[in-house]
C-alpha cells in the first residue's frame, strides 16, 4: 500500500446507467381476460364485449399476443429494466474480455516509471472504489482548481495510521475530474521496500519520492501528489489530529518552481479517526525498521479484524492553485522565498481543514 511522502531534497468514464424503465403510462383498454359476460338486452354478447376491448390494446402495443396473454404495462416495464440490466452486464463482460485479450496479446502500455494505465483504471481503482464510494463516502470539493491540461502538484495532509488518504485522494482526481486526470502519488522508500506492495505501486503510477523523479513527471504535464508531512503526519498521535507537522524546508516549492508548474494545496478531513492512534511500541517499530507500531483501540488487540478502519465520513477539498510561473528561474536559489511560499501553502491547508472540521456534522455522518 502506497504512501505519500516529503520530496526527500533536505532532512527529512460514463458507465452506463441501471437499466432505466418506462414512464407510467395511463392503460388503453384491458387485457383478453379483462372483459364482463353481460346480457344487455341489446343482444351483445359477453365475447363481442371482450372483442371490443382487445383492440385499443393491440393498437397502443403493437403486439396482441403479448396483451392477449395478460402482460399490462407493469410487466412491460419491468422487461425493460431487465434489459437494461441485462445490457449492463454485457457491456461489463464485453470490457473485461477486451481487458484480457489486451493482457494476453500485450497491446498495453507501461511508462518508463512502470505505470500501468490499463491495469489501474480496470482494476485497481475498481478494487478501491467501493470503499471510495461506499464506506467513505467521500465528498470532493474544488476539484476544478486543478488543471485540465499541464503539470500541477497537488499537496495534501497525511494521516490515519495507514495511508489509505493517498489511495482515496488517487481515486477523487481519477473519478471527479473533468477531464478524468490520473495523480502520481511520490512514495517513501518503505514502500519500494515491500515485496508485492512495490509492484502494484509502480504500477498503480507511484513513484520514488525523489527530485528528479518528481521534476520529469511535471515536466511531461502529469499531476504529481505530494505529501509533506510523511510519516511524521501519518503516525502523530490522536491527540494532535488535524494539527499539520512540519512541511520540510521546501523542497515540493523549488520542484514545482523549477517545473513551472502550479501547486494545489489540498485539505483531507475523516482520515485521521479511521485508526486513533492511542500509543507506539517503538521498540518493536525498530526492530521491524518501520517509522512506529500503532496501538489503536482495536489494534493489536482484536488481531486482524482490528485493521478495519472505523466507517468514517470523508471530505477532500482542493483549494485554489498557487501559480509558479510568474517567479524567475533564479528564485528557487532564495531560502526566504522557499520558506515564505512554503508556509502560505502549509497554513492554506491548515485553515481549510478547520474550516471543514467546523462544518460537519459528525466523524460518521
Amino acid at each position: 500500500m502506497a504512501d505519500a511522502k516529503v520530496i526527500p531534497f533536505d532532512d527529512d468514464r460514463s458507465r452506463g446507467a441501471p437499466g432505466r424503465t418506462a414512464p407510467d403510462r395511463p392503460a388503453r383498454g384491458r387485457a383478453a381476460g379483462g372483459g364482463r359476460r353481460t346480457g344487455g338486452d341489446d343482444g351483445r354478447t359477453g365475447q363481442e364485449e371482450r372483442g371490443g376491448a382487445r383492440k385499443p390494446l393491440t393498437a397502443v402495443s403493437g403486439a396482441g399476443s403479448r396483451a392477449g396473454s395478460g402482460s399490462g404495462p407493469g410487466t412491460r416495464r419491468e422487461d425493460r429494466g431487465d434489459r437494461g440490466d441485462r445490457g449492463d452486464w454485457d457491456r461489463r463482460i464485453a470490457e473485461g474480455l477486451a481487458f484480457l485479450r489486451r493482457r494476453v496479446t500485450g497491446e498495453y502500455e507501461v511508462d518508463e516509471f512502470g505505470y500501468d494505465a490499463d491495469l489501474t483504471d480496470h482494476v485497481l481503482l475498481s478494487m478501491l472504489r467501493p470503499v471510495y464510494e461506499k464506506y467513505f463516502r467521500v465528498e470532493v470539493l474544488g476539484i476544478e482548481n486543478i488543471p485540465s491540461e499541464g503539470g500541477a502538484l497537488v499537496v495534501a495532509n497525511h494521516s490515519g495510521t495507514l495511508p489509505l488518504d493517498a489511495l482515496m485522494l488517487q481515486v477523487a482526481v481519477h473519478d471527479h475530474h473533468p477531464a478524468g486526470r490520473a495523480l502520481r502519488l511520490l512514495a517513501a522508500d518503505l514502500v519500494f521496500m515491500l515485496p508485492v506492495v512495490n509492484e502494484l505501486a509502480r504500477k498503480a503510477g507511484h513513484t520514488l519520492a525523489c527530485a528528479e523523479d518528481a521534476q520529469r513527471l511535471l515536466e511531461r504535464g502529469e499531476v504529481v501528489g505530494v505529501m509533506p508531512e510523511g510519516f511524521k503526519g501519518l503516525g502523530k498521535p490522536f491527540s494532535e489530529r488535524y494539527k499539520l507537522q512540519r512541511f520540510g524546508r521546501g523542497g515540493f516549492v523549488s520542484t514545482a518552481l523549477r517545473a513551472g508548474v502550479p501547486i494545489v494545496p489540498c485539505s483531507i478531513v475523516g482520515a485521521e479517526e479511521i485508526y486513533p492512534m492511542v500509543g507506539d511500541f517503538r521498540t518493536l517499530a525498530r526492530l521491524l525498521g518501520i517509522p512506529y507500531f500503532p496501538v489503536t483501540p482495536t489494534f493489536p488487540w482484536l488481531g486482524p479484524l482490528g485493521m478495519v478502519p472505523l466507517p468514517t465520513k470523508w471530505t477532500i477539498q482542493f483549494g485554489e492553485p498557487v501559480p509558479m510561473d510568474d517567479y524567475p528561474p533564479e528564485a528557487v536559489d532564495d531560502p526566504m522565498l522557499m520558506f515564505n511560499l512554503t508556509d502560505q501553502v502549509r497554513e492554506t491547508i491548515q485553515h481549510t481543514l478547520y474550516r471543514l472540521l467546523v462544518r460537519r456534522r459528525s466523524v460518521f455522518f
